[in-house]
């Protein structure tokens, strides 16, 4: 299989990433709605749709705004424009999505922990979308740089590159079978195994923004790293407790 992958179906190119992008979306959705009926939902049905729609608006937003950030420095011609505006990032997404959802449990008043029914549906879309990506090649900016280490492929431009798509793929499954065992085996409080899944997600994605030819950096850092830290900073109370908790 030849890598970018663009099959086509009655003389039409197909768009890899962006079929698997919204199938991603649809089958993490249906499979959050069969959590929901199996499992005991401490929070009422207006309140949850509540809940929805707040991290739906704030993982829109934030996943637009942080990938305007990623470039800035662009010309402001039309075209530039237009790509910026459809310019999106996961990382933007899970962060505004957290931000949402908090400003939404104000406005209602609810008070119990949301984000642990999403926890799997979420890695299961990450997960999904990042075959996606990998399929796409050098056509969307998750490719890694050059490298003459064993792990290089031909991602579409005649170079060898860190496949950092196979890399999440890879950490995805790791991170899904360890928060399955968290789950099932360990004492966690409600709300806490979205805060280990946000913890080590930004934390993979922190290390692995090395691997990538970012060209916008601050303090040496990317603004997915920026988010990252920013993302364990909010979480940093929680991570102390745990830490004082182990020893």
């Amino acid at each position: 299989m030849q890598i970018p992958f663009q099959p086509e179906l009655f003389g039409i190119t197909l768009n890899t990433h962006l079929i698997l992008e919204y199938l991603a979306f649809f089958i993490a959705f249906r499979y959050y709605v069969i959590l929901r009926r199996k499992g005991d939902d401490h929070i009422n049905s207006g309140n949850r749709l509540s809940i929805i729609l707040g991290a739906t608006l704030g993982a829109l937003i934030g996943s637009r705004f942080i990938g305007i950030l990623e470039n800035p420095l662009v010309d402001f011609s039309a075209e530039h424009i237009i790509n910026l505006l459809n310019t999106k990032t996961i990382m933007g997404g899970l962060f505004g999505g957290l931000l949402g959802v908090e400003l939404a449990k104000k406005i209602i008043g609810e008070q119990a922990s949301s984000g642990d029914l999403f926890v799997f549906p979420i890695i299961l879309g990450i997960f999904i979308g990042r075959v996606g990506c990998f399929l796409s090649g050098i056509n969307e900016f998750t490719y890694g740089n050059v490298t003459t280490s064993s792990f290089g492929m031909d991602l579409g431009d005649g170079l060898l590159r860190h496949p950092t798509s196979l890399y999440e793929l890879i950490f995805l499954v790791m991170l899904w079978l360890g928060l399955q065992f968290l789950h099932k085996r360990a004492n966690l409080k409600n709300g806490e195994l979205f805060k280990l899944f946000m913890l080590a997600y930004f934390g993979f994605r922190f290390g692995i923004e090395f691997l990538k030819p970012n060209v916008f950096h601050v303090f040496g850092l990317s603004t997915i790293q920026l988010l990252c830290v920013i993302c364990w900073l909010y979480y940093s109370k929680f991570l102390i407790q745990k830490l004082n908790n182990a020893s």
